[in-house]
């Protein structure tokens, strides 16, 4: 599991409830959604439609023009996460990844004719073994490449060639770049690369995780989230964790750099995990994940915060996971994953509402 994916949202699984949810039932002629209401408090969502049911559905990313999603899940006979692709109204599910090992961080790019996406497929066929939880909760730093392939899952090329995680990548807006995450030179930290692999930079130098990066909607920022050692024992801890291929994600926050890597500074010092990090459409603000609230907590809400940490508003108030936002391209509708309306606890789905300012 990509720790930008899914563990938290295993971790995040309380029982859920589909009272007050009206089905919409698929036919031939109709879309596969159901219809939700907001919960209270939800004044920037409305429309809000369920567009997958069952199992564990995240990272889902909206391609260029709109009419179609990219995103993991969990279903069928594959025990851990695949990439596939839907229609904005949860119809036409397709797999676009080979079915082999596990995959993360969905991402359309060249004119929506191609996926790009992470997986660990180089490493064996089976998925890979959940990690230890000796040291408390962690993520897995699996074994990672990035790959691309036609949005019909043809024509699979490989990005990345270095041993140990690359992952949590997404192209920038002019198509030419990509940001990813990697511990390619010994730490988690942040790089670009041009589309074709080449020309890798690294952005980040800080000792601790730099990860989740996204570009603002212009091409000159970066947002990500950070978790820094603060002290001589919490740098030891994490050597000692990432010497296993560890890392533990409870103590994030939000970070913006240029997208050279330079400016870099922290723009959240709310405690516990702050992350999925993402720009409203006007570039002013960041949209993410947070259990602030509760910082050792499951219940993860979504947020709104200005580029200087002012203005903190909270955007989803269900009392479970709700995480992984992105805007469609024209900035009217949201999508994410949320825990809630499930058919059994811990099951995750995707979310899509109209955006209310």
């Amino acid at each position: 599991m990509n720790p930008r994916i899914v563990v938290f949202v295993t971790a995040a699984g309380l029982a859920a409830a589909a009272a007050g949810a009206s089905a919409q039932q698929p036919t031939a002629a109709q879309p596969v959604w159901r219809a939700v209401q907001p919960e209270s408090g939800e004044v920037h969502l409305a429309n809000i439609r369920q567009l997958t049911f069952g199992g564990q559905n995240a990272e889902a990313y909206f391609s260029a023009d709109g009419t179609k999603i990219v995103f993991q899940s969990t279903r069928g006979d594959h025990p851990c996460d695949q990439e596939y692709v839907m229609n904005v109204d949860g119809s036409d599910v397709h797999r676009v990844s080979n079915g082999l090992g596990r995959t993360t961080c969905g991402y359309f790019y060249d004119h929506d004719r191609r996926v790009l996406f992470s997986s660990t497929s180089l490493s064996g066929k089976d998925c890979p073994p959940p990690p230890d939880y000796a040291h408390g909760y962690v993520w897995a730093l699996e074994d990672f490449d990035i790959f691309t392939t036609k949005v019909d899952g043809t024509d699979l090329r490989r990005l990345t060639r270095t041993p140990g995680y690359d992952a949590e990548s997404v192209v920038s807006p002019d198509g030419k770049s990509i940001v990813f995450t990697s511990v390619r030179h010994g730490d988690l930290d942040i790089y670009t690369m041009r589309i074709d692999g080449t020309h890798v930079r690294q952005l980040t130098h800080e000792l601790g995780y730099d990860g989740g990066p996204w570009w603002s909607h212009d091409g000159k920022k970066i947002v990500y989230r950070a978790a820094h050692p603060a002290t001589a024992a919490d740098s030891a801890k994490y050597r000692e964790l990432f010497a296993q291929h560890l890392v533990q994600p409870l103590d994030m926050e939000l970070w913006v750099m240029n997208a050279d890597g330079s400016d870099r500074h922290q723009i959240t010092h709310l405690g516990g995990a702050n992350f999925a990090p993402y720009f409203t459409p006007d570039d002013r603000r960041i949209i993410f994940a947070s259990n602030a609230k509760d910082p050792r907590g499951r219940n993860f809400d979504l947020y709104l915060v200005n580029l200087d940490g002012t203005g903190l508003e909270q955007v989803t108030t269900h009392p479970d996971f709700d995480s992984f936002p992105m805007f469609s391209p024209d900035g009217k509708q949201l999508i994410w994953a949320s825990n809630r309306h499930g058919s059994q606890p811990h099951e995750t789905n995707i979310f899509i509402a109209d955006w209310v300012p």
